[in-house]
């Protein structure tokens, strides 16, 4: 028997918090509608400056393009995150929205760093010495830590990207655990044939930017689609984002909980699912391309085929 068949459809639920708009507006949204469903959840927020908008330049590539298209991205984000950080420095997320971050963690969710500046995590990651990785995760780890009273337990980077120096600079900071790649089952990374203590949590069912105008895919059929490919024996990992399900997408994903506990589901944070920890396998990270995302994100190497 699988040790993730526990007799019950467990759903680990991570949301992630990118932008000012998101923690601003989203997070306060998710928060109420997950305590009606008495649903706990990972956040994982982004605290430095929202520089969201210089992802425009990225227009000129026509994957992304595509994408941005596909997933109507203007109605789907809003204006004011698609131009944040465009023609002047965006807002310090934590220092202006402090007291709804530390809310959050009072009202029972698991609290972990996401990014200091999510635009240029993504844009510089692969090039980034390990001074300026280190440099990245002190400043928002800092912050966080102010916020809350506490450092913040866990880690996922922005669009997961990551890579070994990323893994050896995260493994210096106390986290319980890092979710930084796709994949299937929880893993102890490998980073030049060394096993890293720190386990990862991937992600493993796709986001909704992925899938949406994919194959017939639509907001009419998406919770279906999302529904259907949960199993009760194998790892159920759903990341969401306050911009988006927050947001936007709020009533659908109100309606994604209703027929998730109808049919057995039970949620999590995702350092909920963290049991035994002698069963979890080993295996290093690779970049890959996944079907509805631009660019290469981080995967766990044992589920390549």
């Amino acid at each position: 028997m699988s040790r993730y068949n526990h007799g019950v459809m467990s759903i680990g639920l991570r949301i992630d918090v990118d932008t000012f708009r998101g923690t601003r507006f989203g997070v306060p949204s998710l928060g109420k509608l997950l305590a009606e469903f008495g649903i706990t959840a990972s956040f994982f927020f982004s605290v430095g400056p929202d520089n969201m908008g210089r992802h425009l330049w990225r227009l000129f590539r026509p994957a992304f393009l595509k994408k941005m298209l596909r997933s109507k991205a203007p109605k789907l984000y809003g204006w004011d995150i698609l131009l944040k950080g465009v023609f002047w420095p965006g807002p310090v997320i934590g220092e202006k929205l402090g007291p709804l971050i530390r809310a959050t963690a009072e009202a029972g969710h698991e609290i972990g760093f996401h990014s200091w500046d999510h635009y240029a995590w993504q844009r510089h990651i692969h090039n980034m010495s390990s001074d300026v990785i280190q440099d990245t995760f002190k400043k928002g780890i800092a912050l966080l830590t102010t916020i809350l009273d506490r450092p913040p337990s866990c880690s996922a980077v922005p669009g997961w990207k990551c890579n070994d120096q990323v893994l050896k600079e995260e493994a210096t900071f106390p986290f319980t655990y890092n979710s930084d790649c796709r994949g299937k089952s929880i893993f102890f990374p490998i980073v030049n044939e060394i096993t890293l203590s720190q386990p990862q949590i991937p992600v493993t069912l796709p986001t909704y930017d992925e899938v949406i105008g994919q194959k017939g895919i639509s907001n009419h059929n998406y919770n279906e689609y999302i529904l259907s490919l949960l199993k009760p024996d194998r790892l159920n990992v759903l990341a969401i984002h306050a911009e988006v399900e927050g947001m936007t997408c709020f009533k659908m994903f109100e309606q994604f909980l209703k027929q998730a506990q109808s049919r057995g589901g039970t949620f999590s944070p995702l350092g909920g699912l963290l049991t035994d920890t002698s069963q979890f396998e080993c295996s290093p990270m690779v970049p890959k391309t996944i079907p509805g995302r631009e660019g290469w994100v981080s995967c766990q190497a044992t589920t390549l085929s």
